[in-house]
């Protein structure tokens, strides 16, 4: 998967979060945006993964050199981030059967293996309402690890997790498949200490 991002600029009212953003963002490497709070990393990971149109520009997402609709789009990504939210009512095994109905696992992982995976084994029966903070940073990184996309969105990585947690998450973000385009949002270098390619959005700021 390729994202080749045109010009592309979003404003909020008479705000420009960004703009003249040109990127080529290859598969098989990774991509850490960094800046203050408040700079518009979120905003532009957001747009990058089709969950919000640009104000101006072009995006293009391409697959084995064939342009891929913006329609189907959100079958190339996987985005963990503190503001997407988990259906709380269902159990860890309900959540992952229900996620598989759009976004299925990779190739060989089973319920149990991705609970195992989690370190949720003992909590798949319990609904997710119940999950400490940290648990659910876990689902959420998780869904994201574990599906079968050539995209992986991961904006604030370790908000709520603990020491084990981010031993976990930096275990977890290390096997990703090596063709897959990782892009993540941080201030902190623990984050994405492993990551080749760090982008300032500072510099798109007008």
């Amino acid at each position: 998967m390729e994202i080749t991002a045109e010009q592309i600029g979003k404003k909020y009212r008479k705000e420009w979060i960004f703009r003249h953003v040109d990127l080529i963002l290859m598969a098989g490497t990774s991509y850490t945006f960094v800046g203050p709070n408040g700079s518009g990393k979120s905003t532009l990971l957001q747009l990058l993964a089709g969950n919000l149109p640009a104000t101006e520009g072009q995006l293009i997402y391409s697959l084995n050199n064939t342009v891929v609709e913006p329609d189907n789009w959100f079958r190339q990504v996987s985005i963990a981030a503190p503001y997407l939210e988990l259906v709380e009512e269902l159990t860890l095994d309900e959540l992952l059967i229900f996620h598989q109905t759009f976004k299925p696992f990779k190739q060989g992982l089973t319920l149990e293996m991705v609970a195992d995976r989690l370190l949720l084994s003992h909590a798949r029966h319990k609904e997710i309402k119940y999950f400490s903070s940290g648990m659910k940073q876990r689902v959420k990184l998780g869904l994201a690890f574990f599906s079968e996309s050539p995209v992986v969105i991961l904006d604030e990585p370790t908000s709520n997790l603990d020491r084990q947690g981010m031993n976990w998450y930096q275990d977890q973000v290390r096997q990703l498949s090596p063709g897959q385009l990782l892009l993540i949002g941080s201030n902190q270098p623990e984050e994405y200490e492993f990551c080749p390619n760090i982008l300032d959005v500072m510099q798109w700021k007008r």
